[in-house]
């Protein structure tokens, strides 16, 4: 196009034009599709190949594709990032009345996620691409807020108070520590607060995205998979070895369905009992799975 002929004035208004097509490019772009976001958000990020599978997950979850996912990375590899500090306001920004819960192992990381979250959504950059969605301005604490169009948000840590919410997205962000993986009393402690505090506070429809580093064989991912991927189909991220994604049938991986069904008939007898009998029986669980390993049957 030959800009030559343009006065100064027309010059100016056609790179104006320019500059409201770009932003309504980005805009749609950024608005479908969560790797697009995240780079406009975080133009230091580096994209990796794991990025692009994980990212792509989200983007199901976003469209309710997949209601419930765990995804399983070392430390360091940017998955409470994607989970716990983009996707929420990513979705937020797609679908403004969502109730969000987010947990992890402590309040006060729970809670800092929160104020990212928070923080994020206040730029300019996001408000370029939501430029519907507000924070409300009298409702700004960094682990309980709220947005314009009725949206909600709320921090919690494993063994903390949800009475009284509800959520349409819960986000588990590493539930264990590295300390609680050598307690199986905390890592039973972890799995009751779930099954009686977050899980019972999912709205009909609601999605669960559960995303940790295994420091443990019988932590939650296996507790999950046993409630979730067993009964009703579960989508699995690994970063290891073994292929990046699963998709649980009668079966997870080569542990047998009994095994797992163990686990929840050992829940039920222990709430009647109130005994440590489910503990015994992760114990029996982690030395199958170890054993597993190593005769290299899994």
């Amino acid at each position: 196009m030959n800009l030559s002929n343009l006065t100064e004035t027309e010059l100016k208004e056609a790179l104006m034009l320019k500059e409201k097509l770009d932003g309504f490019e980005t805009q749609d772009k950024c608005q479908n599709n969560f790797l697009s976001y995240v780079e406009h958000m975080w133009p230091e990020f580096i994209c990796g190949r794991h990025h692009k599978i994980f990212a792509d997950k989200l983007d199901k979850v976003a469209s309710g594709k997949i209601k419930r996912l765990i995804v399983n990375m070392p430390p360091r590899h940017t998955k409470s990032e994607f989970a716990s500090t983009f996707f929420p306001s990513f979705i937020m920004g797609k679908k403004p009345k969502m109730k969000i819960m987010q947990t992890t192992h402590t309040g006060e990381l729970a809670v800092r996620f929160g104020r990212k979250v928070r923080n994020l959504m206040d730029q300019k950059e996001y408000k370029d691409v939501f430029p519907e969605v507000k924070l409300q301005a009298d409702n700004k604490s960094a682990g309980r807020w709220e947005t314009n169009k009725g949206g909600e948000y709320f921090a919690a840590g494993v063994g903390g108070a949800v009475t009284g919410r509800g959520a349409d997205l819960l986000i588990i962000d590493d539930p264990h520590s590295e300390q609680d993986a050598l307690s199986p009393n905390a890592l039973e402690s972890a799995w009751e607060w779930y099954t009686s505090g977050p899980r019972q506070r999912l709205q009909p429809g609601g999605a669960i995205v559960l995303v940790m580093t295994r420091w443990s064989s019988i932590d939650l991912s296996l507790l999950f998979l046993a409630l979730n991927g067993m009964l009703s189909g579960c989508k699995i991220l690994q970063l290891k070895k073994e292929p990046l994604l699963k998709e649980s049938g009668g079966s997870v991986g080569n542990i047998k369905p009994y095994l797992l069904l163990s686990i929840l008939c050992s829940h039920m007898i222990l709430r009647f009992l109130k005994t440590k009998l489910l503990t015994f029986q992760l114990y029996l669980l982690g030395v199958y799975l170890n054993l597993q390993k190593i005769l290299q049957i899994v």
